[in-house]
């Protein structure tokens, strides 16, 4: 006959098991809202963009089902060590990934107004560039999460430099396209908001990240460079 203790043990890792579940499933949703937030810019597709916007209410409603469900976790189980520091990287990932998908909205808005701007020549390939890096650092840091692995957490981290090198190249291209045109200004201005939502998602990663390397390890390295955390963590010198 199974024991009472028992049967709160399963349940207990079970909750654990579907907070985990839903970030991945949260991570999902924000990735595609990236996606659809780009290609409709890209596409002057003011449908598609409409879409990003009206759909952001589901991210929301993840952030406050899952904070919900790990304040219920705390408050029943009082979960110690590791347990712990899993309900604690899940509430910090799923605050950057709701952000994530307010940034996404924001690409999503500089889409429905650069849609009725003369479109470029190069089609805004930066931005598609830039988008394509971001989105792969919010899935390569969620699947470090799923499979808590710190070495993929730091591999992404490092990624991060090439978003802000490739924020700073839009910004450069934008300012002498208006300089030489004033046309291009409002054009520009938009792009150049659209670029720095993209280079913020890219932070949110590498925040995601820094949660995984914590949830594994039990280290805050917020405020550690990532030459020093390979070599304490991995023991590589750098």
């Amino acid at each position: 006959m199974e024991s009472i203790y028992t049967h709160i043990s399963r349940q207990y890792d079970a909750e654990l098991e579907d907070i985990r579940s839903r970030v991945l499933q949260m991570g999902g949703l924000v990735e595609k809202h990236i996606v659809e937030a780009i290609t409709a810019l890209i596409k002057g597709d003011i449908a598609l963009a409409q879409e990003v916007i009206k759909n952001d209410y589901r991210v929301n409603n993840l952030d406050v089902t899952i904070d919900e469900e790990c304040g219920q976790i705390i408050a029943r189980h009082q979960p110690l060590a590791s347990d712990l520091r899993l309900v604690v990287a899940v509430i910090k990932i799923i605050t950057d990934l709701e952000r994530i998908g307010d940034e996404a909205e924001k690409i999503a808005r500089m889409a429905m107004r650069l849609a009725n701007e003369e479109r470029p020549a190069d089609g805004y390939l930066e931005i598609y560039a830039l988008g394509n890096h971001v989105r792969q650092m919010v899935h390569g840091a969620l699947d470090a999460f799923a499979r808590l692995d710190i070495e993929a957490a730091l591999r992404v981290a490092r990624e991060d430099r090439q978003a802000d090198k490739g924020y700073k190249g839009v910004v450069r291209q934008k300012i002498i396209f208006m300089m030489e045109d004033p046309r291009t200004i409002s054009r520009s201005l938009d792009v150049i908001w659209a670029a720095r939502a993209l280079e913020r998602i890219g932070d949110h990663a590498c925040n995601i990240c820094e949660h995984v390397i914590y949830l594994v390890k039990g280290k805050d390295i917020r405020h550690t460079s990532l030459d020093e955390v390979e070599q304490e963590i991995l023991g590589r010198k750098c």
